[in-house]
């Protein structure tokens, strides 16, 4: 069963306070979908949900399911997995969390439009 094996414990990474945390203990996430466990280290650096800031959409969608936006940055940092399973998790991790379904497919179809352009290829690799 996907789960959170440890707790989120992060602090502002910058003290202008301008978005970005750093993690203080390892963020342990269990994945079904993905079939593996992510060990996030501490120390990782993370702007949790990239939700633009135009009110409607940060309303609907920003400021939920911290855990589930630190795995998915790290996913997308290191690319364990391919880009489509990684969207997956943030969906799944976000239901973990107790995130609404509206509210996981509304992320999940961001990160699915908007993703493209964070998701740095590899030759090496077939992304989703």
């Amino acid at each position: 069963m996907s789960a959170f094996l440890t707790d989120l414990q992060m602090e502002n990474a910058t003290p202008r306070d301008d978005g970005l945390w750093r993690l203080m203990a390892p963020l342990i996430y269990q994945s079904d979908v993905a079939g593996q466990t992510f060990t996030v280290p501490t120390g990782f650096l993370t702007d949790l949900a990239s939700v633009p800031r135009i009110p409607i959409a940060y309303l609907l969608a920003g400021g939920t399911s911290n855990e589930a936006s630190v795995v998915h940055d790290f996913l997308y940092s290191t690319q364990p997995v391919t880009r489509a399973i990684a969207d997956a998790v943030l969906r799944e991790a976000s239901a973990v969390t107790g995130v609404p379904a509206w509210r996981r497919w509304l992320m999940w179809a961001g990160v699915r439009v908007g993703g493209r352009f964070h998701w740095i290829d590899t030759p090496s690799r077939i992304h989703g």
